[in-house]
């Protein structure tokens, strides 16, 4: 998409451009739902009722009961809380989270300072091997399991049904992390946890989502509060916007497919053609419509970056799932790929084909004026 001032915006994963649809809810619920909704009074009973209304249609929205969502600060937050409740509330059946090799940061941080982390590996394309997920859900002291639906990096779908059908016969709860996915592709239900990110979705930051099945053994690892999940609770206009824009790119989830799917093949053939030395990674069926990661060789993938910034497009680097760009991905590392010089482009929903082929245009000379600095 365009920015006001003339630049083009190529890195809507994670934090997507606000939908109008959004903006116009944050704006309404500012002035209407303002006051803190734990109060008697008229104007919290308002913003009461506004909070619930938008729990009802996230719950409609992600196929689920209104009482299993549950709204976080953050995608973060939503993560850390979910494997820490559910590793004190299995305590007695062991410390253990089993994940892929590709997940998010933060859950494998969680779940390295609550319990044991076991990584399961992934193929080239970053597709989770199964052979390796049943055993390791299976084996002894597993208190819950953890894939993503889709990785935010390299846009590669799980197997989410058959990883859920693994540990349900393990008796293992499986978290899903769909951060990435939500709002860009249809959801499985084959879950017992969920985190979904609104910001991803083009909500406005401040409201996430967690969404628990009755029957999910948990346990506060926090102190008592009104909100049994997330204390303080969240900002009503934040919440009301995330329900508001999910139920507009929802409505509109077959056409964006359709139109991104079409510019991201446009721009890997122009990349795997036209940049020397490039390695594009992730698959092309099974995948998210918005997302393309590519690596090249000889290349610093800060330096890049900020070359095309120079240029007027704004792309991502290094790991998806962490600010740290001078960190090499441990996602492109598990996948056996490239780890530098690597560039991560997620198209927003209004990405027109003319700024997708402008930016096929710029990207060979900013890649050989980087090796020319670099004195390759």
């Amino acid at each position: 998409m365009s920015t006001p001032d003339g630049r083009t915006f190529l890195d809507a994963g994670g934090r997507a451009p606000l939908h109008p649809a959004g903006v116009a809810a944050l704006r309404a619920a500012e002035a209407d739902g303002w006051a803190d909704p734990r109060r008697l009074h008229a104007e919290g009973r308002r913003a009461r009722l506004l909070l619930e209304q938008a729990r009802e249609a996230i719950a409609a929205s992600l196929g689920c009961r209104t009482e299993e969502v549950h709204l976080s600060g953050s995608h973060t937050a939503s993560l850390h809380a979910a494997v820490a409740a559910v590793l004190r509330g299995r305590r007695r059946v062991g410390p253990t989270v089993v994940a892929s090799a590709v997940e998010r940061t933060a859950l494998l941080a969680a779940a390295r300072h609550g319990g044991e982390l076991v990584t399961v590996p992934v193929d080239r394309s970053g597709r989770v091997r199964l052979e390796s997920w049943s055993p390791g859900v299976a084996a002894d002291g597993v208190a819950l399991a953890a894939l993503q639906h889709a990785n935010g990096e390299v846009g590669t779908l799980q197997p989410a049904a058959e990883a859920h059908e693994a540990a349900r016969r393990a008796g293992v709860p499986l978290l899903v992390d769909a951060g990435a996915s939500a709002g860009h592709v249809p959801l499985p239900d084959t879950w017992d946890l969920l985190a979904a990110d609104p910001a991803d979705w083009g909500a406005p930051a401040g409201a996430a989502v967690l969404c628990v099945r009755r029957g999910v053994r948990t346990a506060r690892a926090w102190p008592e509060d009104e909100d049994d999940w997330f204390p303080g609770g969240v900002g009503v206009p934040a919440a009301l916007a995330a329900a508001v824009t999910l139920q507009h790119v929802l409505a509109d989830m077959a056409d964006a497919d359709r139109r991104r799917r079409e510019l991201r093949d446009l721009l890997r053939a122009r990349v795997a053609a036209e940049v020397p030395d490039v390695d594009v990674a992730g698959g092309t069926d099974g995948t998210l419509p918005h997302v393309l990661t590519f690596s090249c060789l000889y290349v610093d993938g800060e330096a890049l970056l900020t070359e095309l910034d120079r240029r007027g497009f704004a792309v991502g680097s290094g790991s998806a799932c962490t600010s740290r760009t001078d960190r090499p991905s441990h996602v492109l590392a598990a996948m056996g790929v490239l780890t530098h010089g690597n560039v991560r482009v997620a198209l927003p929903r209004d990405t027109t084909r003319d700024e997708v082929e402008r930016f096929c245009d710029v990207l060979p000379e900013a890649v050989a004026t980087v090796r020319r600095m670099s004195g390759v």
